[in-house]
């Protein structure tokens, strides 16, 4: 006998037609009334249910049109290339991946200057509350919101490279205009975590309130010190990344037959 509550039944059942393909993304689920009937069970309780598919992102529900399952198009986002300079790249990394995907990459950008909070003071190796120029981004795949970026640049590196502190987006990306003014990323250290998002972040991601976000940090360092700190983060439904340690031809030789 089940001993589960009912409202965790309901949301079972449902969750494994969804993974079935029973309800394919962008399908509708069926109404409040006819699932109360299927199960035997207050609408009151099918609603709470359906709720618990909600916070977990796999349905999304509309005032007057009921309950369909959420699209989930995954990215594969290379990041041991996303900023190798000797890949070659139309613009900076993000477009170029994205495009080379088959997607459609847009995006919105500001630029300000702001104190650098402890994270961010502890990468760059400056003093607390310094002042660092923020390039900040809100990517989209498909006009679906993919990640948020934020970049700090120390000070003292905006005035060896003073178009970091102008508005608008750097068109071959920063790392290769900072090369190209002598200041070359000669490697970086990457911190991937993940955590439940803020409202801020859940707003700008479109995330359902059980989705979590994948946070990677990237500190990128010259032959002497680091030159900034990137913050970058995706829904966690959406993406998926990976890495390339050494050589792999054996990768890139085509499946057999």
């Amino acid at each position: 006998m089940n001993k589960q509550p009912k409202y965790r039944q309901v949301a079972d059942a449902l969750r494994r037609e969804i993974d079935s393909g029973v309800y394919p993304p962008g399908s509708r689920l069926p109404s409040e009334a006819e699932l109360s009937s299927r199960f035997d069970a207050s609408r009151n309780t099918v609603r709470s249910g359906l709720n618990m598919l909600v916070s977990e992102g796999l349905i999304s529900s509309s005032q007057g049109l009921g309950y369909e399952v959420r699209k989930h198009e995954v990215f594969e986002l290379n990041a041991s290339r996303f900023e190798n300079l000797t890949f070659p790249q139309n613009g900076d990394a993000y477009s170029t991946d994205v495009t080379n995907a088959g997607r459609r990459p847009t995006q919105t950008f500001r630029v300000e200057v702001t104190p650098a909070s402890d994270y961010v003071a502890e990468r760059l190796k400056v003093d607390g509350n310094s002042t660092t120029v923020l390039r900040f981004c809100h990517r989209f795949v498909d006009d679906v919101p993919w990640s948020t970026q934020a970049t700090y640049y120390p000070d003292w590196l905006v005035k060896e490279a003073p178009r970091l502190a102008e508005p608008g987006d750097i068109a071959e990306g920063t790392t290769r205009y900072l090369a190209g003014v002598g200041i070359e990323q000669v490697g970086y250290f990457d911190e991937i975590a993940a955590r439940m998002p803020t409202p801020d972040e859940a707003r700008l991601l479109d995330v359902g309130a059980g989705v979590p976000v994948l946070l990677w940090t990237r500190t990128g360092y010259s032959d002497s010190k680091p030159i900034r700190c990137t913050i970058t983060t995706f829904r966690a439904d959406l993406n998926r990344m990976n890495y390339e340690i050494g050589t792999l031809a054996a990768r890139q030789e085509e499946d057999p037959q």
